[in-house]
């Protein structure tokens, strides 16, 4: 029981840390020890390591768009669902 509540914090915390993570924004930069937390806990959890490709395939299907290049239906039906599923707060 205590694993699992710990574990869900620290999937919160990461949640909370991804996208400035990938963005690597100067304005809103994590610091090296939540970097190290963060990958720390990506190399160990599915569920948050999914959501990582998801925003990866997501900023690659908007940088595509940016370039003309076609979207692939496919990706954006995926991502719809997972915003869906954690607007709704269903696990996947």
């Amino acid at each position: 029981m205590i694993r699992t509540a710990r574990r869900m914090l620290t999937c919160h915390w990461s949640a909370r840390r991804l996208q400035r993570y990938l963005d690597a924004d100067p304005a809103a930069p994590l610091t090296s020890r939540e970097v190290a937390r963060l990958e720390e806990h990506l190399a160990t959890c599915e569920r948050c390591a999914d959501v990582l490709g998801e925003h990866r395939l997501l900023s690659r299907a908007l940088g595509g768009w940016r370039r003309g290049t076609p979207v692939d239906h496919a990706s954006v039906r995926r991502v719809r669902a997972l915003v869906e599923d954690l607007a709704e707060g269903r696990e996947r």
